[in-house]
């Protein structure tokens, strides 16, 4: 596993305040990778503002399911995968979920292999197959960080990466605003045919993906491990934080990475609505750029392009690390992440050699996360509401009601997702 950092944190206590801050703003990255992009670009070009609303929503879902995946990791000690691990008595149960939820992290990797391939490809002109292998080579340099420098040093570098991605994504709206009226009424749940409720399902499995439920748990475990293993009834002690202390540092860092990715995916969504709707092509990130060079100028499809390059080369480290952690809490087999990253590079780019259209891979991938989303949902609501798991800190049954209400309604698009995909509906 990851090494760990020594947690003792500075003595002033604004720095003290910023040193708590960080995990929730890695796995964020996550909601900003090329699927995001794809969905929410599309949405705008297609039906302009009227599934602002949407995205809104999604935010706040996300906000409650990140805040209990990293509460699962801090009181516990332990990942999601982990504490399933122990819990999941049957082997053959424990590799079957173990499959899915690894199925799932590797077409989260293809997703964002493939978007880091196109954004080189939108930028130099390199060939597909080779902007994924340069993308790949990229994450696991990222993912080198990460293992010889620690948790720190590793939210420091995709920090950067996600001010860049704000900045590519948003720097178009200076240019053409929105329109104030179309965004307020775009507030008001409403569709407008099956299409309309396809995207919606597809911003949504697009934003709650379950690698970055797996994820944050570990990331948080990581982040706040003590100098030296302890039981989880004496981690409090061995940190020398108080747990309290932690959850409430935790809800601004949810909160501050979830602003950040919200106001970004929405602007990703606002920028399309207000200058290519009706215009052909934007169906595709190769179609958007265009469209977008066309329209606003070169500088600025340039920095979309940038933002969509730091969105792959980003969200596909998260994934690796992910999927690391899956197979570690599951199998309890442990595999170095620069070996895994190798073997989870091998499908992007079969599907970038073989000439698969980028874009049909995209939702093809979106439509694997969808059937991912039940199996790390479900048990996350369900063991934080659990005195034998988090003892005092278990969920409050509002926040267990809301847990509950949250993953029936995400379930729920996404099996209209996967029936309109597989309907043709």
């Amino acid at each position: 596993m990851p090494k760990t950092l020594e947690v003792a944190p500075p003595r002033r206590s604004t720095g003290r305040a910023l040193w708590l801050l960080g995990p929730a703003m890695v796995a964020g990255v996550a909601y900003l990778d090329p699927g995001n992009v794809a969905s929410n670009m599309t949405a705008g070009a297609v039906f302009g503002y009227l599934l602002v609303w949407v995205v809104v929503l999604g935010n706040v879902m996300a906000w409650l399911i990140q805040y209990l995946s990293a509460k699962l990791g801090i009181v516990t000690g332990e990942s999601l995968p982990q504490v399933l691990g122990r819990r999941i008595r049957r082997p053959w149960a424990r590799r079957a979920y173990w499959l899915q939820a690894e199925l799932v992290a590797m077409a989260t990797d293809v997703a964002e292999v493939i978007g880091g391939a196109v954004a080189l490809h939108l930028l130099f002109g390199i060939p597909l197959l080779w902007g994924g292998a340069i993308t790949g080579v990229v994450s696991m340099g990222l993912l080198v960080v990460q293992s010889r420098r620690g948790a720190r040093a590793f939210e420091t570098v995709l920090i950067g990466l996600l001010l860049i991605i704000a900045v590519g994504f948003t720097a178009g709206l200076f240019l053409a605003p929105p329109d104030p009226g179309g965004v307020v009424s775009g507030l008001v749940p409403q569709f407008e045919g099956a299409t309309s409720v396809l995207l919606a399902a597809s911003i949504l499995g697009a934003t709650i993906m379950p690698h970055a439920i797996y994820a944050h748990s570990a990331l948080s475990r990581d982040r706040f491990a003590p100098p030296q293993p302890s039981t989880p009834e004496n981690l409090e002690a061995a940190r020398g934080l108080s747990t309290p202390r932690l959850l409430r540092a935790t809800r601004w860092d949810v909160t501050i990475a979830l602003a950040v990715a919200g106001t970004v995916n929405l602007a990703i969504l606002l920028l399309a609505a207000a200058n290519l709707t009706g215009v052909s092509g934007t169906d595709s990130l190769e179609g958007a750029y265009a469209a977008l060079r066309d329209g606003l100028g070169p500088l600025v499809a340039t920095l979309f392009a940038v933002g969509l390059l730091a969105s792959g080369l980003a969200s596909t480290s998260v994934g690796a690390y992910a999927g690391a952690e899956i197979m570690h809490g599951l199998l309890r087999i442990r595999v170095p992440l620069l070996a895994r990253r190798l073997v989870t590079l091998v499908p992007a780019l079969l599907i970038l050699g073989l000439g698969i259209d980028p874009t049909l891979a995209l939702v093809l991938s979106q439509v694997v996360l969808s059937f991912g989303i039940p199996f790390a949902l479900v048990p996350l609501v369900a063991l934080t509401a659990r005195r034998d798991v988090l003892g005092t800190y278990r969920n409050r049954a509002v926040t267990t009601a809301a847990g509950v209400a949250a993953s029936v309604f995400l379930i729920s698009l996404n099996a209209v997702l996967l029936w309109l995909v597989f309907t043709g509906g």
